[in-house]
């Protein structure tokens, strides 16, 4: 029977990725979660201006913790 002919009767079967042990790495993925990057410290005018944003944000009443 040739290749196609067994595709034809029997399919193909897509086999899923093989799972290796998780990795459960506390390292910081992203620039964006860096603590320079939040506080605008690395000396872009774009992150300083975001991180005056962020700050004002966490200073709203609304995002404040309640007692």
């Amino acid at each position: 029977m040739s290749d196609i002919d067994e595709i034809i009767e029997h399919g193909i079967v897509f086999k899923g990725a093989s799972k290796g042990e998780p990795k459960d790495d506390d390292k910081v993925k992203t620039k964006a979660k860096k603590k320079k990057y939040i506080t605008g410290a690395h000396g872009s005018g774009s992150a300083k201006q975001k991180a005056k944003y962020r700050q004002q944000r966490a200073n709203r009443a609304s995002q404040r913790k309640k007692k």
